[in-house]
Parts: C-alpha cells; sequence; structure tokens
C-alpha cells in the first residue's frame, strides 16, 4: 500500500474506530462535564493521562503506515509485522491507550460511569485480540510473528532487555 494511501486510510480508521471508543462514546455518557468530588489534584492526573494515552495512541497508528506499509484497519492490513516504536515493549499499545483515555477522562471529568465502560471494552478488546488478531497475525506472519509474541509481552509493558525483544539491541 503507497504511504499517502495508507496514512489517509488510517486516518480515517483513527476517527471511526479510537474517536468513537475513547471520544464520542465518553462524551455521549458524560457530556464531558465536570462530576464528582474529585480532588484537583486527580483532575490534573487524569488529564495528563488522557493527554499521553492520546500521544501514545497517534504514535501507535502512523507505526503501522511508517513500519508497516498499511493500516490497522483489519480490512487495509499491514505489509509488514509492524514490532518497531512502542510495540517493541508491548503488543498492544493501541488498545492499552484508548483504555487509558478512558480512564484519564473518568478522573479528569469526575464520571464513574466511565470505569465500567472502560471494564466492557477491555473485555471486548481482549477478546477481538484472542480470538481474531492473534490467529490472523499468526497465519500472516508465521514465525516471525510467533518470535514476536514469544518476545514481547501483550498487555503489561516492560523495558527491553539490554540486546532488546527479538535481540535486536535497542533502537
Amino acid at each position: 500500500m503507497r504511504t499517502l494511501s495508507a496514512a489517509g486510510t488510517t486516518a480515517l480508521f483513527f476517527a471511526a474506530a479510537p474517536g468513537v471508543v475513547a471520544g464520542v462514546v465518553p462524551w455521549a455518557l458524560t457530556g464531558w462535564r465536570l462530576a464528582g468530588d474529585v480532588p484537583t489534584g486527580l483532575r490534573w492526573v487524569g488529564g495528563a493521562v488522557t493527554g499521553v494515552a492520546a500521544v501514545l495512541l497517534v504514535s501507535s497508528f502512523a507505526r503501522f503506515v511508517v513500519e508497516g506499509s498499511g493500516t490497522p484497519a483489519p480490512a487495509a492490513p499491514t505489509e509488514r509485522l509492524v514490532v518497531g516504536g512502542l510495540y517493541r515493549y508491548v503488543r498492544n499499545p493501541m488498545y492499552l491507550a484508548v483504555l487509558s483515555a478512558i480512564l484519564g477522562q473518568a478522573l479528569l471529568l469526575g464520571q464513574a460511569v466511565l470505569v465500567p465502560y472502560a471494564a466492557v471494552v477491555w473485555v471486548a478488546v481482549a477478546s477481538f485480540v484472542r480470538w481474531y488478531e492473534e490467529p490472523t497475525l499468526r497465519e500472516r506472519f508465521g514465525p516471525a510473528y510467533d518470535d514476536y509474541r514469544a518476545s514481547v509481552p501483550g498487555w503489561l509493558p516492560r523495558l527491553p532487555s539490554r540486546s532488546g525483544p527479538l535481540g535486536h539491541g535497542s533502537r
């Protein structure tokens, strides 16, 4: 897939998937109104978590265009397995960023309704990864994906070893 086409498709998918899950639905549930008796410091933490999550999410999406020559959308997958950037530390940084953005908004806004919503999103995402994404990547990339999966944790990020995941040194 050409880079310009991949970038455009990725931007559309960004708006349609995490834009809805971490933006439109939280807005619909809360009106983005401040509520609850949340200390100002915790609201600041929530705002920081939400902002950092957004940056990490954009970075992860861009990685699919730059490194993978494709998109995160299942209909327009990458040509190459994406293992750089945040993917060196955890296999699912996009999903973790979306969940972090939702929980960050819960703190920022003092809206407890976003916590069970995040749990529902977590179950849906974990199910999608387990029953669709992992088998699809295994079929598409074979031993390269198996090696990657064995070297990089799925959900709890870790710092790479001295030789880095997959033994390629740090980048």
